[in-house]
Parts: C-alpha cells; sequence; structure tokens
C-alpha cells in the first residue's frame, strides 16, 4: 500500500476567484494537512506544475515515490527538484545511497535526475517534519545541504510596524544553484505578526506559503487576491497556502510564527516585484 498521499488542482484566475465564498477560497487555496504520521501528503498545483507537501515518517523511512497519474514519469525526480526544509526533529534524507543529516529549521536540494530518495526520523518520540517544494526542472545540479548559519540572512521592519522578521535566503541562486526553485524561511520576531509588508505581486512567479511555529490556540490571516481586492483565509499551524501570480501574499497571526515561502516562475530574480503601497490596498 502506498504511503503518498496526493491531489491535483486547477489554476484559476482572478475572475473566477472573486466569485467563490470561503469554502470555495479554501477548497482552491489553502493546503489544510501537511503532516501526516508515517505519508507523504503532496497537493499538485497547475500554477507553474508546483507540488507542495510534507513528509513525517515515525516508524520507518518513507520513499518519495513517483505518481502516474501526474507524473507519467519512472522516478518523482526524473524532470524535477526539490528543496527541502526540516520543521521537526533530526533526520535524515538519503539520496542514491548518500545519506544527510538535516536538523532543525535545515535545508536539502536535490536536483533533477536523482532515482531514490528516502526520508526517516533520527527520534520517533520526536519524528523529522520534512516540508517538501517541487517543480519541473531542465537542468540538474548538485544535492547540497543548507543550514540557517550559511543562509543568507535580511533584518527588515520594526517592533512599531508589528513587521520585525529575519529572512532567511536558503535555496536561492545567491546561496546555491537551483533550475527554477526558491525557497527561504521568515521568522517573526515577538511582538510582530505581520509578514510581508508592503505587500506586493510578482506576475512572473507563483509561490506558497508555509506556516509553523504558531502558538496552540493561535492563528493567522492569510491575505491574498489583486490589490483592489483582497480576501483573506484564516489558517492553523503546520498549513500551506497557494498564492497565484496575480495575487498578492501576506498573513497577521494572533501571535509571532515562522512561514516558509518557495516559488518558480520565469525568473529567479528574488527582487523582480511589484509592490504595493500598504495605503492602496482594497
Amino acid at each position: 500500500m502506498s504511503h503518498t498521499i496526493f491531489e491535483s488542482r486547477y489554476a484559476i484566475g482572478p475572475r473566477e476567484t472573486k466569485s467563490l465564498d470561503t469554502k470555495g477560497l479554501r477548497e482552491n487555496f489553502l493546503i489544510e494537512t501537511v503532516f501526516e504520521q508515517d505519508k507523504i501528503h503532496l497537493t499538485y498545483t497547475h500554477y507553474d506544475r508546483y507540488i507542495a507537501g510534507g513528509a513525517m515518517p515515525v516508524a520507518g523511512r518513507l520513499q518519495l515515490e513517483t505518481i502516474d497519474e501526474l507524473l507519467k514519469e519512472p522516478y518523482f525526480l526524473s524532470r524535477r527538484e526539490i528543496g527541502i526544509i526540516n520543521v521537526g526533529g533530526d533526520g535524515t534524507v538519503e539520496v542514491d545511497g548518500t545519506k544527510y543529516e538535516i536538523a532543525h529549521k535545515e535545508a536539502l536540494y536535490i536536483g533533477k535526475g536523482a532515482k531514490e530518495v528516502y526520508f526517516s526520523s533520527n527520534d520517533s518520540a520526536n519524528p523529522a517534519k520534512y516540508y517538501l517544494n517541487s517543480t519541473p526542472a531542465h537542468q540538474s545540479f548538485p544535492t547540497k545541504r543548507v543550514t540557517k548559519n550559511e543562509a543568507n540572512k535580511i533584518e527588515l521592519g520594526s517592533l512599531e510596524t508589528a513587521n520585525h522578521r529575519t529572512i532567511n535566503q536558503m535555496l536561492l541562486n545567491t546561496v546555491i544553484q537551483t533550475c527554477q526553485l526558491q525557497m527561504g524561511m521568515t521568522e517573526l520576531m515577538p511582538g510582530s505578526v505581520w509578514n510581508t509588508m508592503p505587500a506586493h505581486t510578482h506576475d512572473r512567479r507563483m509561490e506558497v506559503y508555509f506556516y509553523f511555529d504558531v502558538p496552540q490556540e493561535q492563528s493567522v490571516s492569510h491575505f491574498m487576491g489583486p490589490i483592489d481586492e483582497t480576501r483573506h483565509i484564516w489558517m492553523q499551524n503546520e498549513q500551506a497556502v497557494i498564492s497565484p501570480p496575480w495575487s498578492i501574499h501576506a498573513g497577521a497571526g494572533t501571535s509571532n510564527y515562522t512561514f516558509i515561502w518557495g516559488m518558480a516562475g520565469e525568473n529567479l530574480d528574488y527582487n523582480d516585484m511589484d509592490k504595493c503601497p500598504i495605503t492602496e490596498l482594497k
């Protein structure tokens, strides 16, 4: 029996999104279950054919299996690359026989062509939780582990505007070589709740946000939609949300939290964005 659970979602535009109620908005964009014990959950979105999900090995190791209904390839990474950030206990990722120790908040990039990938936890009582992002790739780059210390760090915002945060650029072309995937992790300081303010869009790339480190009984409200007609989705700890190229992506929590951003599309220019003045949001 396969341990992989997956779903496929078609892309829709701002006109279609405008007609959605709360349930419809959540069904199209929210990824409610990312981690489940001894399972790999994957959501395939037709926005840039991005895959987001999670692997949580407890009883034993989990293999990254191909999905014939979606990929029609002998291996998951036959024509794809993948980025992994561990948000749980320490673990090991084995790639074609080579083992990589991945601690909490460390990342691993695996390039196109890898055949066998296994996820395991060092301690079943404190299992690893591997958050996964994967995109199509036309070129292969070496597998590489990236620690938080090796990330490119950018400090932005202030406590006065409730958005003091540190951006850890981890799987980015200024740190390692990738084909089109980019990933990083933003940590909000105590007392700060807003991420990605001022908000922006980038019509050349789509993005996925994964929220975690959300304290018990607290939540995050994620904002999306065109600049002049925004919508919101209430999210809980360890959930993800798909952000189309035409949509802003920002959030405010009832406490500080951490989120992982991943994106893909036309280019690798992190600063290629169309910023929206805060006073023009509607």
